[in-house]
């Protein structure tokens, strides 16, 4: 009952509001202020407001809510978890297998962990620096598939 008779005076002071804007030739906005003052009255109305009351004043519902906060909690942690970890135990091999044989783009030889050695051997040199033209061929062949 008292929930009813707030949301009641809520609706009257918002219309009285709406009516000031309304005086002040700001139309738009006291329509828009005499829609959000409607709102509590129709919630009374439609019952929300006597099933949101019920809701408050009961123990079981707060422990259920409880519950649903730790069920959120434990995902959330189990998500942040599998972040960092990389997944599960099969994804993490392969993830790790993939590394060792990863090759860097502009590498000679596969990338290596610290305290191993090479097996390719090093490039001369002469083959290390390509020639100019060669270098700006690329270059070219994009400008001319452009129109450039």
């Amino acid at each position: 009952m008292l929930a009813e008779t707030v949301c009641s005076a809520v609706s009257a002071a918002g219309l009285g509001i709406a009516a000031v804007t309304a005086y002040r030739k700001r139309f738009l906005a006291a329509t828009r202020i005499a829609a959000y003052s409607l709102v509590p009255v129709g919630l009374v109305m439609t019952g929300v407001v006597q099933w949101v009351s019920g809701i408050v004043f009961k123990p079981s519902v707060w422990l259920g809510f409880g519950l649903l906060g730790v069920a959120w909690l434990l995902f959330m942690t189990t998500r942040a978890i599998e972040r960092r970890g990389g997944g599960t135990r099969k994804e993490r091999k392969a993830a790790a297998a993939a590394q060792r044989d990863a090759v860097a783009p502009a590498a000679s030889a596969p990338s290596l962990g610290a305290g191993r050695t090479p097996t390719a051997q090093p490039v001369p040199k002469a083959q290390a620096k390509p020639a100019a033209s060669e270098d700006f061929s690329d270059i070219e062949a994009i400008l001319k598939k452009h129109g450039i």
